[in-house]
Formats: structure tokens, C-alpha cells, sequence
């Protein structure tokens, strides 16, 4: 079993400093994300979406995905400050009702019907088995000692199992962060640079259902320099 993080990487749990690094990278997370979904939008472009302008160039329904990332950080950042989040049914249904507004089949309830992942022959489990499949992700997630792995857990078997009809990466994503910031750890972010090696990866965690590579993965996706800060005395 690995180290608890704060062995690990040498950080002591530090909400607010977690949060004030989180909120300081917003525009980075939502260009990484939408960047990882195929839309080509540049960084200042991010930041006047963000900001409330429209940007030219591109369909309204590329800007609204944008958008909704960016409500989306903003409702879970609110939710970790009056102490509301959590991993729960309930608290993904909250956030994807943000996060995929206008952009899916449903949005803010768990899927109804079968669902595919492009380019893999594995098949997401059956509507009617979602909530058990939740409660068992939140089981294991528990029996886990080291909160990284808690977090990871989280993303990898939300984008398994495809709790909704999409935006389930992404979804996954807001969750993992939310529990570690909820913890005092600094979020993971994909980088777009990655997408290839990040795309390649989910591939073979979707057929194999090991979590091992992705774990190291998503762990060297942790920016040292949020590290370096958290280690920083008060």
C-alpha cells in the first residue's frame, strides 16, 4: 500500500491554502478540460469566456461547455466552503446539472439508458445497478488510507461506469478534486499537453478495469509547484 500523501510528497492538509491555489488556476482547469474534449480554445480565450464576454470564432455551443466548466468550479468551490460537498449521489447529480447543462441527452440525474465509449469494446454497466455501483464506489473509496488513492478511485470508477450520459471525465474530475480540496490537498489537473498519453491510458483502464497505471498517471499530473507551496511553513 502507498504512503499517505502527506508522507508521500511532504504536505500537511491546508484547506484555505488547497482553495486559494484552486481558485487562482480556474482558467487553467477549464482550458484543460474543454482542450481535452476536442474544443480548440485558446487560454485568454478561457479567460474571456470566464469573464462573461463572448469570444468570436467559435459555436455557442463550444462556449456554453466552457462556461458551464467554469459555473461548475465556482458551485464547487461553494459547496466545500459551507461544507455540503460530498461524495454522494446527490452531490454528482448537483454539479452535472451545471457541468452539463444544455450539452447532454440528461443532465443532473443519472443515466436511464445504455451508454459506449468511443474506441473501446468495453461496455459501462446497466442503468438499473448506478446506485449500487455508487454506494460501492464510496465502500471502497473508504477502505483506501492514502487520500490520492481515495480521490482517484473516485474519478476512475465515475468514468467507468458512466454514471450519466456524458460528461463523465469531467464529472469524475470535479469530484476527485472536490474531495481533496475538501481535505486540505491540492486539485489534480490533466493538462491538455497530455491528452494523447492521458486518452491512451483511459483506453486500456476501460478494458482491464486496473487502476494502477492511471493512478500513477493522474498522481504525476500534480503540479510541483502547488506542492512546493503547500509544504511552505505558515
Amino acid at each position: 500500500m502507498q504512503q499517505p500523501v502527506d508522507q508521500h510528497w511532504g504536505m500537511s492538509p491546508n484547506q484555505a491554502k488547497a482553495m486559494m491555489l484552486a481558485r487562482r488556476e480556474i482558467s487553467v482547469f477549464v482550458y484543460d478540460a474543454v482542450r481535452l474534449e476536442g474544443l480548440n480554445f485558446t487560454l485568454p480565450e478561457i479567460q474571456t469566456l470566464l469573464q462573461g464576454v463572448t469570444v468570436g470564432g467559435h459555436k455557442l455551443s463550444d462556449q456554453q461547455i466552457a462556461v458551464n466548466q467554469g459555473d461548475a468550479w465556482r458551485a464547487l468551490f461553494e459547496l466545500i466552503r459551507v461544507q455540503e460537498f460530498e461524495i454522494s449521489p446527490a452531490c454528482a447529480c448537483e454539479l452535472h446539472a451545471i457541468a452539463a447543462r444544455e450539452e447532454v441527452l440528461e443532465w443532473g440525474k443519472f443515466r436511464t439508458g445504455g451508454v459506449l465509449i468511443a474506441g473501446t469494446d468495453y461496455e459501462p454497466p446497466e442503468a438499473s445497478t448506478l446506485v449500487g455501483r455508487f454506494n460501492e464506489m464510496v465502500e471502497c473509496m473508504a477502505s483506501l488510507d492514502d487520500i490520492y488513492d481515495q480521490a482517484i478511485h473516485v474519478f476512475l470508477t465515475m468514468a467507468r461506469c458512466q454514471f450519466f450520459y456524458d460528461v463523465n471525465k469531467r464529472m469524475g474530475r470535479f469530484m476527485m478534486n472536490g474531495h481533496l480540496l475538501r481535505h486540505g490537498y491540492p486539485a489534480i489537473n490533466v493538462p491538455a499537453s497530455r491528452q494523447l498519453e492521458f486518452n491512451e491510458a483511459m483506453l486500456e483502464f476501460y478494458k482491464s478495469g486496473d487502476q494502477q497505471e492511471m493512478n500513477t498517471f493522474m498522481r504525476s499530473c500534480l503540479d510541483p509547484r502547488a506542492i512546493r507551496i503547500m509544504k511552505e511553513s505558515e
